[in-house]
């Protein structure tokens, strides 16, 4: 008992530097490993990473992304608030250093300029939250459609619409006659190309490799919005290469229907200038006339009266002749 009462506390001491040694080897063990190779956590995770999503996960997708889209958007409103606070704060503070003449004009004038941003990123923050709170709704009305098989679900909606816009761009590359009627959407050096191009790169580095991959909602909505970087930076290079070089063999049956409708209306117009020319012409030999017969008949003759002049163009036999004025 003697022994027991002295010696009591190597038990513990043992077992407690046993588990110090284990942690110590593997980390030592971990930092020894070779580039590339995984322990067993990491392989788990990717193990995991690598299962397909279930049904109702990939169903609910667009949904739960909107929603931390949303709620994303409420804390850049909190936070836009209270940068507003401070700079407000900011600018009371410089005009009482301005009012006791201890800081320049400027000073007051930055920190008013600082409340103007400040406030202008609020109300965008409060525009991102309306428009978070649509999409929201947008998904909450098309889970039904896309649970009962009629929509497509997310990914697959959003791999469709990339692929889209790589077919309008490739339609560019693969055709000669819009490679040398639009060179600005095959020239790397354009920049609106370029940022396309960017916009690409990005898109295909973010893009799951099938619709049944294994996306966390963070992830939906940066190929969602990269995505749409991609068909915007190509509508803007698409509309200024057509801007550039207007070639009437892309739309040459509208080129053609616009060249033949000018040319009608102005041949309409000629027709109308000249009709009324010859009028003129045609009333001022009648007066001409009226006035050699007048002079003919003698001084006291009366002159013509006005419901005697001819009306030009002549009327129709079935329209009574207008009253004269």
């Amino acid at each position: 008992m003697i022994f027991l009462t002295e010696w009591w506390w190597i038990g513990p001491a043992a077992a407690g530097a046993g588990t110090l040694g284990w942690v110590g080897v593997r980390r030592t063990r971990q930092r020894a490993l070779p580039a590339g190779t995984t322990t067993t956590g990491d392989r788990a995770a990717r193990a995991w990473a690598s299962r397909p999503l279930s049904k109702n996960a990939a169903r609910r997708l667009e949904l739960d992304a909107a929603q931390l889209d949303l709620q994303s958007a409420r804390h850049a409103v909190m936070r836009g608030r209270a940068e507003v606070k401070v700079a407000d704060a900011e600018v009371v503070r410089a005009q009482a250093e301005r009012a006791a003449s201890r800081v320049p004009a400027d000073v007051v004038a930055a920190a008013r300029g600082r409340l103007v941003d400040a406030q202008r990123d609020l109300r965008a923050a409060t525009a991102e939250v309306r428009a978070s709170r649509a999409g929201v709704k947008a998904a909450k009305a098309m889970l039904p459609a896309i649970r009962s098989g009629g929509a497509p679900l997310p990914v697959a909606r959003l791999l469709a619409e990339h692929d889209a816009v790589l077919a309008r761009w490739m339609s560019y590359e693969t055709d000669p006659a819009l490679a040398i009627d639009y060179p600005a959407m095959t020239d790397s050096r354009s920049p609106l190309l370029a940022d396309f191009l960017r916009a690409h790169e990005r898109a295909q580095w973010l893009r799951p490799a099938s619709t049944t991959t294994r996306l966390e909602p963070a992830q939906f909505l940066a190929y969602r919005d990269a995505v749409r970087h991609v068909s915007h930076a190509f509508d803007r290079a698409e509309r200024a290469a057509r801007r550039g070089g207007e070639q009437p063999s892309v739309e040459g049956t509208d080129a053609w229907g616009r060249v033949a409708s000018d040319l009608a209306e102005t041949a309409q117009r000629a027709l109308a200038r000249s009709m009324e020319s010859m009028g003129r012409a045609a009333a001022r030999n009648w007066s001409e006339r009226g006035a050699k017969r007048a002079q003919k008949k003698g001084p006291d003759a009366a002159p013509p009266t006005p419901n005697e002049r001819p009306v030009w163009p002549p009327p129709a036999r079935e329209k009574p002749r207008p009253p004269a004025s």
